[in-house]
């Protein structure tokens, strides 16, 4: 099938490539041209484990095709995605004027029939607003679909290739079929293809990460009362997830929630609540109680050392919002670094992926090139990232490159007892 995706951004770029690794001719078509005669030289713009190899075998193999012109990618098309951004406008709503604008730029150039599909995170609705904007200038028939993608940050392309399910939006017979031909090889194993309404299917993405969302501030929560009264979380998240109701799934506690997902879905949800006159009060909740966890790592680093933190070194591992991504929006090591830096601390900080993507955001601390480096003169490290290489550190070494071995784990990847028989002062959330 002949694919055109419109927005090669994260969504973009990852739906282009695992539709090109299953025999279909894609056309990635961006307005950026410097990303286009980037991707071209065979650089990809984002860090994501396992797309690299990917883009650059279809692309030799002729699948992938690269361009800026926005008639080309039409005509090329017989499916057209559109993945584009729909950033948070400062009520916190969702910005969609990149999608409407290009619906109707598209609209132009349809001269046959040809199925448009949202595969960007939009309010509900705007599949109608799609079907207007192309509706004004289009000379032929076409369908509209929303395809809600579901694809973890370090996980996509496995996301992709091996979905929970594919959710499509749509009540016209043939834009199901030829979606449902489109999809049939990553179904392979049986999982399911679920077709509804176009409304249906933008609020399902908008439910589901506001409910994963929501587990998080939970088990925080019940972390800070562990806390707070000398139980131990570890021991409660599994006794709640092995009721098969609950599920293990995103009962970590830790700093709270960041990254370019649930925090702006969890606003434009609540947006579009007031919108329709429906208070959305727990998810309200769940932004409040994930707003106060991202301190919760800053206030046991001041209880600890009294309130006493000007000329201090704090040494930080993991800037990225989770582990396997370079993405560091709104993640919990922000609040922290800013905190600390209000209290007159030094900062020395490590990340694999994300230094790069930190300095933007925090130029004026030390950024290191290893995770020990980072660990050279400090008072007290703060392991803010779960990444794997964070796991099973050479304990010794850290002791004699720190200047107090204390260690303020907000991911509760170390065992408390072992930490303290190896000599360190361990913090966890929740960890008695």
């Amino acid at each position: 099938m002949r694919i055109a995706v419109i927005g090669i951004g994260y969504v973009g770029l990852v739906v282009a490539a695992g539709f090109a690794e299953n025999g279909n001719d894609v056309f990635c078509m961006d307005v950026d041209e410097k990303k286009i005669n980037s991707l071209i030289a065979g650089l990809i713009p984002i860090f994501e484990p396992g797309l690299e190899d990917l883009v650059a075998f279809n692309y030799k193999e002729g699948r992938l095709r690269f361009g800026t012109d926005t008639a080309e990618a039409v005509k090329f098309g017989e499916v057209i995605f559109l993945a584009l951004p729909t950033p948070p406008n400062e009520d916190g709503s969702a910005d969609v004027r990149a999608v409407l604008n290009v619906a109707e730029e598209l609209g132009k150039y349809i001269s046959e029939n040809k199925i448009i599909v949202t595969k960007s995170t939009v309010p509900v609705g705007t599949a109608d607003l799609v079907r207007e904007r192309v509706s004004i200038h289009a000379n032929a028939p076409f369908d509209i679909v929303s395809n809600p993608e579901f694809l973890k940050e370090g996980a996509a392309v496995e996301d992709f290739m091996h979905p929970d399910r594919v959710v499509i939006g749509s009540r016209n017979k043939h834009a199901i079929e030829v979606m449902q031909e489109l999809y049939a090889p990553f179904l392979r194993t049986g999982k399911p293809f679920l077709v509804m309404d176009e409304r249906s299917a933008e609020m399902t993405k908008y439910a589901a990460n506001s409910f994963l969302a929501m587990k998080i501030s939970y088990i925080n929560e019940i972390a800070n009362l562990c806390d707070a009264c000398g139980a131990d979380v570890d021991n409660v998240r599994i006794g709640m997830g092995t009721d098969e109701r609950i599920g293990m799934e995103f009962l970590f506690p830790g700093p709270g929630f960041g990254g370019s997902c649930f925090p702006k879905d969890i606003r434009a949800l609540i947006k579009t609540g007031e919108q329709f006159n429906s208070e959305l009060r727990l998810l309200q909740a769940v932004e409040i109680v994930n707003n106060a966890q991202k301190n919760i790592v800053a206030q046991k680093i001041r209880t600890h050392f009294n309130g006493s933190l000007k000329g201090r070194t704090i040494a930080i591992w993991g800037l990225a919002f989770k582990p396997r991504t370079d993405d560091a929006r709104e993640s919990p090591a922000i609040d922290l670094i800013r905190e600390l830096l209000r209290d007159g601390v030094s900062v020395h900080a490590y990340d694999p992926a994300a230094n790069d993507s930190m300095r933007k955001v925090i130029p004026e601390i030390t950024y290191c090139e290893t995770n020990y480096d980072a660990l050279k003169g400090a008072d007290a490290l703060a392991l803010m990232t779960e990444w794997n290489e964070f796991r099973r550190p050479d304990y010794e070494r850290m002791k004699s490159l720190m200047a107090t071995p204390l260690i303020f784990d907000a991911r509760n990847i170390f065992n408390p007892d072992k930490m303290r028989a190896r000599g360190f002062t361990y913090y966890g959330i929740g960890r008695r």
